[in-house]
This record gives structure tokens, C-alpha cells and sequence, in this order.
């Protein structure tokens, strides 16, 4: 990242950008920096102009005690202030949350993509999230930083042969690094199941995408995020994860938001 805006908070939130034409900013999700959806922002600045930026508490970015999530919305309204005034969003997994409440404030967004936002719907699932909160709470008071990555490991459906590899690896260290930040995206899903009254207060046209590759309730999220916003339109991009590939999903992408 080799640009700093200054958020109304005061934090420093670092960005880039790349392309020319109307603005699209990209929303990262848990345990990961502007970098990992950079790859995205190479098809798409052939038509726009694209921002990758990293949220507070990660990467290049810096924080600033209490976490709220109207500041990580403000975050989004100083970048989009810096590119011009108006843009559309793209969030990945717990980023589309975090995209679909900047729209639902009033912040100048003409579009909302979204990739597989995690909203739990069955009541074991509901029950799942708020132990993990719990859990995850209790792992960053004590300053248990790789409890708390084992935490969001397991409650990604990663098994502990994997997640004991994981620790191995060396990329764990930068893992742990960003592991407070959990705790904000886990602010961002309110608790996890899908915010129905929020959602009907976004008024710009909203794309929900699943991959059909990923999980059944996955793509019922999805379903139910586009049912749930007034604008809403459902996609499921077929031989596709929850890694979506950029190549596949950027003409989708690019195709909606010239729309």
C-alpha cells in the first residue's frame, strides 16, 4: 500500500488504486489484508478505477481503540470521499457485511457485490456463532492470539489435522499478527444470522454470489441476501469456492457494475 488517507477517527487507513473510470472498492474479509483481494483488482481496473485498501488493525493500516463498526464505515466513507465522491463496493465473506451496512448508511454507493457473506440460518448454526464470540472474547483478553486463529479455523469447517499444519506453517506468525481484528469482523456479522431490517434499508441494487462448489448453505445466504434487500439479484458461479477465482468472477463483477 503506498497511500494513507486519515479516517475521522484519526486512523491512517492504507491504499491503492489502479485503472481509470468509475470507482470500485474492494472489501477484504477475516484474516486478511488489502493484498489478498488484490488479484480481483487486476481484471477490474481494465474498466474502472479500483481501490484495495487495508482495514484498520491489519497490514498497513493503522487503529485506534474502541472498535466500533461505524468506524471501519467511516473508513469506507474517507476512501470514497478521496476517489471522487461516489463508488461501488465488492465484499468478500464477512466484507460483504461489512459493504452492505456502509450502503445501508447513506454512504454514496451506486452498487453492492457481495461473494458469500457468511449469514448463519438454522439455530445450531446461530447458537455455533455466539459460543465462537464467546470463545474468541475470552482467547484476545488473555492474549491468546493463536487460540483465537484456531478458533476462526474451526468455525470455518477447517479439521484440527489442518489447523495443526496450519500452525506449522510459516505464516502463522502473521496470522496471529492480525488475530484482534477477528473480533471486528465477528462485530461486523451482529451476532451472524442475517440482519433482515438492515438489509431492507440498503438502497442501491445488491449482487449476491455463491460458488457451487461451496457448501448448500453458502449459497442459501446468499439467496437470502438478495431476497432480503430491495434491489437484490442472486448469482451462483458454477465450479466456484468460497476462493473464488478472480478471472471468473471479475466479468461478473464488471458486467453488474456497469449496469
Amino acid at each position: 500500500m503506498d497511500k494513507n488517507i486519515v479516517s475521522r477517527d484519526g486512523t491512517p487507513i492504507a491504499h491503492e488504486s489502479a485503472g481509470r473510470g468509475s470507482v470500485v472498492v474492494l472489501v477484504s474479509g477475516a484474516m486478511s489484508t488489502g493484498a489478498t483481494v488484490a488479484p480481483l483488482a487486476a481484471p477490474l481496473s481494465e474498466r474502472f478505477r479500483v481501490v484495495v485498501y487495508d482495514r484498520r488493525g491489519r497490514g498497513a493500516s493503522g487503529d485506534r481503540p474502541p472498535y466500533a463498526v461505524e468506524r471501519e464505515v467511516e473508513d469506507l466513507a474517507a476512501l470514497i470521499e478521496a476517489a471522487g465522491g461516489q463508488a461501488s463496493l465488492y465484499g468478500v465473506s464477512s466484507g460483504g457485511a461489512l459493504a452492505l451496512r456502509a450502503a445501508a448508511s447513506g454512504l454514496p454507493v451506486r452498487h453492492v457485490a457481495v461473494y458469500e457473506t457468511p449469514y448463519a440460518l438454522s439455530e445450531e448454526d446461530l447458537r455455533e456463532r455466539a459460543r465462537y464470540t464467546e470463545r474468541l472474547t475470552e482467547a484476545l483478553a488473555e492474549g491468546r492470539r493463536g487460540d483465537a486463529v484456531e478458533l476462526f479455523l474451526r468455525l470455518t469447517g477447517l479439521s484440527e489435522a489442518v489447523i495443526e499444519g496450519a500452525r506449522q506453517s510459516p505464516l502463522w506468525a502473521g496470522m496471529e499478527s492480525i488475530a484482534p481484528s477477528l473480533a471486528y469482523d465477528d462485530a461486523v456479522m451482529g451476532g451472524g444470522g442475517v440482519p433482515v431490517k438492515l438489509l431492507a434499508s440498503v438502497p442501491a441494487p445488491v449482487l449476491s454470489i455463491a460458488g457451487d462448489a461451496s457448501p448448500a448453505w453458502m449459497r442459501e445466504a446468499a439467496r437470502a441476501i438478495a431476497d432480503a434487500v430491495p434491489r437484490g439479484t442472486c448469482r451462483t458461479l458454477p465450479g466456484q469456492t468460497h476462493m473464488v477465482e478472480p478471472d471468473v468472477l471479475a466479468p461478473v463483477l464488471a458486467e453488474f457494475f456497469t449496469r
